[in-house]
């Protein structure tokens, strides 16, 4: 029987969905930070539950061809880059393959090709946002990230996967900080003042944004900082101020102040010049979000007569890159701050066949269904969760030739287009895109078309019939709990249960997560516990 601590000499045969190696011994699964498929190593026994163990690497007895030697351990304690150990063209195989096996683990589709991941010629500094805490680390301000399931922070001067100049200036903004004996926050007494430094960069214009997020209103010295930092970096078109007084996990409160410049930065996505706010969303990587969206549209095969509904539409970058190339665009989205965005960005462009309204898609959807628009085309680029059976229904209610799926979990995808397939919707292609090269993520573009009346039946379906919520209600929470307690001799909590769930795509109560102090601090799921949770949803087939 394995103990804690015991070496023992292990072949990792795999990896999993987030980098760590998989190696079987004695009847558990463990998983190993910094281990490759194909490596012999010996192991240390960090912990141990029923069929889990935990194990870290203490001699590499033979190493794999793949692997990245030139990686600083720092990113992948970080997960800055977790697939950093790993070389690129092997990161993009394992990518596909990600998005392979959920749709055949979900639905059962096998016949469609999963196409060679697209990837980036040069894959590193590529992220044109920062969210950088600022913390006190012996005795000293630092700028850095925390490392996993922990709010330790990890002082770190070069990002590796951030823009060069970002990192130029965060670490200028840094030695300001100490020089203006500026005190950084500390969580635990909720004392200190900079929480995060923030910054974008647009990747054609080159214009930042800096933004101080403060636990209070009052900076000390904080003009000749502004000065200071813009003289330096003419670049700087926006400096701004963000007062979060919570001690929970969000970046950034309520209320924000222009301290130089403007409130904006600006920059362009396939020919079309956006507006970027501070709480724009606005993808991190502009050379592959262009690469995802010309796929889209590639996959769309566009006309000039073709009516597009663009859902969750953000500040209109897919809508408007599409809105060139077709008769009309209606996009819909519930934030109303990005919709106002998207119109100012319509207008900015002299695009005039984009409609974009503050609604749920599936409001919108029924209210337009009802004026007579009818779409040849859906596009839906939604959050991990997926989307929701309710839209589903309503895309399908309006009859397009084609759905254009953007997705940013293969496993949310999966599940979604089992249903699109159930109510007469077929997958034709799929194209993995990388757009966040040396991490976990993957964004895949799907196209569903629908079926050939003339050759297919057509049938009425009750939906209140079709199990199509069976993945978000056949385990409760306290027997899934004791599932992982009777399987893995561990106790979780239904905040790690509900917060595992949602990285799985699935529906959670609206009290969970939510607690009752008036500064909260979220604890993350372990990653041991994590994976307890996911085997009991896989016991429960929710996932």
């Amino acid at each position: 029987m394995l103990k804690k601590n015991e070496i023992v000499e292990v072949v990792i045969e795999d990896l999993s969905h987030q980098g760590s190696g998989v190696a079987k011994v004695d009847g558990f699964v463990f998983f190993v930070e910094n281990a490759l498929p194909g490596e012999r190593i010996a192991m240390r026994v960090l912990k141990l539950n029923k069929k889990i163990g935990f194990g870290k690497v203490e001699e590499y007895l033979e190493k794999s061809p793949h692997r990245n030697e030139d990686l600083d351990a720092a990113y992948l304690r970080t997960g800055i880059a977790d697939f950093g150990h790993l070389a690129y063209d092997q990161q993009l195989l394992f990518k596909a393959k990600q998005v392979k096996d959920n749709l055949h683990k979900t639905s059962g589709i096998d016949s469609v090709e999963v196409l060679p991941t697209i990837g980036m010629e040069q894959p590193y500094a590529y992220r044109n946002k920062a969210q950088i805490p600022v913390r006190r680390v012996n005795g000293q301000l630092e700028t850095g990230f925390f490392r996993k399931n922990s709010h330790d922070l990890l002082p770190i001067s070069d990002f590796y996967i951030q823009d060069k100049e970002i990192d130029k200036l965060i670490l200028f903004v840094r030695d300001l900080l100490r020089r203006f004996q500026v005190s950084p926050y500390n969580e635990a007494d909720q004392s200190g003042l900079i929480k995060n430094l923030v910054v974008r960069r647009g990747h054609y214009s080159g214009q930042m944004m800096l933004v101080f997020v403060t636990s209070r209103p009052k900076v000390f010295r904080v003009d000749q900082m502004v000065q200071m930092i813009t003289e330096a970096f003419p670049q700087v078109v926006s400096i701004m101020q963000n007062v979060n007084d919570q001690n929970g996990n969000a970046i950034f409160g309520k209320d924000f102040k222009v301290l130089y410049g403007q409130d904006y930065i600006s920059d362009s996505m396939l020919g079309n010049d956006y507006m970027i706010s501070a709480q724009s969303f606005y993808q991190v990587n502009t050379v592959m979000a262009e690469k995802l969206y010309q796929t889209a549209m590639d996959f769309s095969e566009l006309s000039q007569d073709d009516v597009v509904i663009d859902a969750y539409s953000g500040i209109g970058t897919i809508g408007l890159s599409f809105a060139k190339k077709v008769k009309k665009v209606y996009g819909v989205e519930v934030v109303e701050a990005a919709v106002k965005d998207a119109q100012k960005n319509a207008e900015r462009n002299g695009i005039r066949n984009a409609t974009f309204v503050v609604d749920t898609a599936e409001a919108a959807m029924e209210k337009w269904s009802k004026e007579g628009i009818k779409p040849s085309v859906i596009l839906v680029d939604p959050p991990r969760k997926g989307l929701t059976e309710s839209f589903i229904k309503a895309s399908v209610a309006m009859e397009p030739k084609k759905i254009t799926y953007v997705s940013c979990n293969p496993a949310t995808m999966a599940r979604d287009i089992k249903l699109y397939q159930e109510l007469g919707y077929d997958l034709k292609k799929v194209q993995p895109v990388d757009l966040f090269p040396h991490t976990h993520h993957i964004e895949t573009v799907a196209l569903l078309s629908k079926l050939d009346v003339d050759q297919h039946i057509k049938v009425k379906l009750d939906m209140d019939e079709l199990d199509i919520t069976a993945s978000e209600s056949k385990a409760t929470y306290e027997e899934i709990k004791d599932y992982v307690l009777k399987k893995n001799d561990m106790k979780v909590s239904n905040l790690y249960i509900s917060q595992i769930k949602r990285k799985c795509g699935l529906e959670v109560g609206k009290n969970y997560n939510v607690s009752k102090k008036e500064n909260p601090i979220v604890p993350n799921c372990p990653p041991e516990k994590e994976e307890a949770i996911r085997e009991a949803l896989e016991h429960f087939k929710m996932i």
